[in-house]
């Protein structure tokens, strides 16, 4: 069996039980750690809205969050989860600003480590962290069921 994820009649994507059923739950723990709904769900006989309007201020907050993040650990535990949600975006058609995202976008350095060398925190020429979040979406979009 599988879900759907569908926009206006339209599957972006279609997984297996087990992967929408993960994939919702850390909708949850982002829209928690965001403060935001993200405009996906509930899951309903399998099924899946998204609304673009909220799904489009969900993605540029939790990009603008992962962009701000130094710390090794959330990056890790977030990676995945961010390219699954970029790759969402793409075929759902939501624009995504990289340009300002990469000029260190809203707000300061958040989740920083002290390390030995001192604290963790986000490269601030943004090139090399765009492309890894982007490559990492293609990546994970050729692997993503319609």
């Amino acid at each position: 069996m599988s879900q759907y994820f569908d926009l206006g009649g339209e599957t972006l994507w279609n997984p297996s039980n087990g992967a929408a059923r993960l994939f919702l739950r850390q909708v949850e723990v982002f829209e928690a750690e965001l403060g935001l709904p993200s405009g996906i769900g509930p899951m309903r006989n399998d099924e899946s809205d998204i609304d673009p309007d909220a799904f489009a201020v969900f993605v540029h907050a939790l990009l603008a969050r992962h962009r701000r993040t130094g710390h090794p650990v959330v990056l890790a535990l977030s990676e995945g989860f961010v390219g699954t949600v970029v790759a969402l975006a793409r075929r759902a058609g939501t624009a995504i600003d990289w340009e300002r995202l990469e000029t260190f976008p809203d707000g300061p350095p958040s989740d920083v480590q002290v390390t030995a060398t001192g604290l963790s925190a986000p490269p601030r020429d943004g090139g090399p962290w765009a492309t890894a979040v982007r490559a990492r979406a293609a990546e994970l979009d050729r692997g993503m069921a319609r």
